[in-house]
């Protein structure tokens, strides 16, 4: 009796057509995992200023005036820290708007300091 011998595996056709498909499928997840990407930092980074306006407007109501910084929403317990701009990954880097009195304080409003527009079109500087 002869003994038959299989080989078993792939041919390289078979792999190139594996290959093609996940590609294929990569280059339609990719730009849509990206655009979530972004439309959540911009989400985000609303929230972020929603939230610290009103901690400015709560400071003001009880106080009289604005803060002179922004680290004293945090030491007055309006804000457990600093929030976040997700656009540019730090807290350094919010523009502060100041009152049109200086007596009323250093910190009316803040914007992003980010550069770049959002997906709407608009400027994040002008959030």
């Amino acid at each position: 009796m002869a003994c038959v011998i299989k080989k078993i595996g792939f041919t390289l056709v078979e792999l190139l057509v594996v290959m093609a498909v996940i590609a294929l499928l990569l280059s339609i997840a990719v730009p849509r995992y990206f655009s979530s990407v972004e439309k959540s930092r911009e989400a985000v980074l609303r929230e972020n200023l929603s939230l610290t306006r009103q901690a400015l407007d709560k400071y003001y109501g009880d106080n009289g005036k604005y803060p002179d910084n922004l680290d004293q929403l945090v030491s007055g317990k309006y804000l457990r820290s600093l929030p976040l701009d997700p656009v540019t990954d730090s807290n350094a880097t919010w523009v502060i708007v100041a009152p049109e009195v200086p007596e009323k304080g250093g910190v009316f409003d803040l914007k992003s300091g980010a550069a770049g527009h959002a997906r709407d079109g608009t400027e994040y500087k002008d959030w």
